[in-house]
């Protein structure tokens, strides 16, 4: 080897200088860097797992909110139909008390047209009355016999007999 230039003594001093430097580097530079790229890795690996956990929780949402959506136009679709429901008995009813309304107007006018009668029959009785008082009156002033005068008075109450029961 020494023909190459090389001596032992230089062999020994570059073999023990390669290995300070080997460790130095080592323990200085490739254990951080790897432990750098090792942490790095692993946050990749956090940030991945992390990613699909998210894309899972989106998707598991959005069934949800489909979910939630579908549940939401069935309790529309149901106070829709409770709305017409209550819309029909409501008109129903207004219907029913329309008529209850009608039905005591009618007999309220039936009442008044029977009470009218009554007063317009009640008025031709003393208008009758009158109409027989002043033909007593005449006949008294003709002085009739008794018998002339009973034929008229009963004939003057079969009359107002027939007008009453008319």
């Amino acid at each position: 080897m020494e023909a190459l230039g090389i001596t032992l003594q230089q062999l020994l001093t570059q073999l023990v200088s390669f290995l300070i430097l080997f460790f130095l580097l080592y323990k200085l530079a490739y254990a951080p860097i790897v432990g750098m790229l090792d942490s790095r890795a692993q946050k990749i690996k956090e940030s991945l797992e992390t990613a699909e956990a998210a894309r899972l929780e989106a998707v598991s949402s959005a069934e949800r909110v489909e979910s939630e959506i579908s549940v939401a136009r069935q309790e529309g679709q149901k106070i829709i139909t409770d709305a017409r429901e209550a819309a029909l008995k409501l008109r129903e009813q207004e219907q029913n008390r329309a008529r209850e309304e009608v039905e005591t107007m009618l007999n309220r006018a039936r009442s008044e047209i029977v009470r009218e009668k009554d007063a317009a029959v009640e008025e031709v009785r003393k208008e009758f009355a009158g109409l027989a008082v002043t033909a007593a009156e005449r006949i008294v002033e003709r002085s009739l016999d008794d018998k002339s005068h009973s034929g008229l008075i009963d004939a003057v109450l079969k009359e107002g007999l027939n007008e009453r029961k008319n």
